[in-house]
């Protein structure tokens, strides 16, 4: 059973008509950048909780979640609902090992592959000074179905502006042709070379680490091409060149 702790509904924004992000008040404990927290409402009386990445870095306060709404969820639409002054239910303590702590220390180049909401533990990685002091160059792929799904587009153009020389962002839309986006799956740019010449630099096991976040079918494709090139799945016995983790 989780251990709660309230919260306060702060802000809200609203993407499209699927995507969403809410900003919390609540006391939690310190977190790593990319990990997750357990967010709760009360419906009746039973109380639903979903894990969350963080998108704020671990400085920054309020919190803050992106989500989308699934069809019949029994959270996530209720979530988008939520107004400044609602109240809203977190747990204190953050998990997951999407973090820069899992990075082998020789990596000196720094891959970020999200879908959809996914996105969001890189930001709040990219939001701290760790991964601009540590790594010579940053690539951040970011895939959608169409233009509309590609959010915090400021923040990534602000982050572009700060660190010119070291990110590199390539959005994909698979549906509709967008300016400056790749029209095309992770998994294919990968494998075609066109995330690669997008970004300025070839992927390198022995200088690249990929972390990868997003929908289990883009999760298992990706990483099928990237062990056939080499790379292996990072774990604290065994150090590799990926690391992941899975949104649904």
């Amino acid at each position: 059973m989780a251990d709660w702790v309230p919260g306060t509904v702060v802000g809200t924004t609203q993407w499209n008509d699927t995507h969403y992000s809410v900003r919390i008040d609540a006391p939690v404990e310190d977190f790593r950048a990319g990990q997750f927290l357990k967010v709760g409402l009360d419906v009746g009386e039973e109380r639903i909780g979903r894990p969350y990445s963080y998108v704020n870095a671990p400085h920054e306060r309020p919190l803050e979640i992106f989500f989308n709404t699934v069809p019949e969820g029994p959270l996530s639409n209720r979530l988008a609902e939520l107004r400044s002054g609602d109240d809203i239910w977190v747990t204190p303590k953050a998990n997951g090992m999407l973090t820069l702590d899992e990075v082998r220390e020789d990596a000196t180049e720094l891959w970020l592959l999200a879908t959809g909401t996914a996105i969001g533990p890189f930001l709040s990685i990219l939001r701290t000074h760790a991964p601009w002091e540590r790594f010579e160059r940053i690539v951040l792929a970011y895939g959608v179905r169409y233009a509309k799904d590609l959010a915090y587009q400021d923040l990534v153009d602000e982050l572009r502006g700060l660190h010119p020389e070291q990110l590199a962002y390539v959005p994909l839309v698979t549906r509709e042709p967008v300016a400056d986006a790749l029209r095309t799956r992770i998994p294919v740019a990968l494998t075609d070379g066109s995330l690669e010449a997008r970004a300025g630099t070839r992927l390198d096991p022995a200088r690249s680490h990929v972390m990868l976040c997003g929908n289990s079918g883009m999760i298992a494709d990706a990483t099928s091409v990237l062990e056939a090139r080499g790379l292996t799945r990072h774990r604290r016995r065994e150090p590799g060149h990926y690391s992941l983790e899975k949104y649904h």
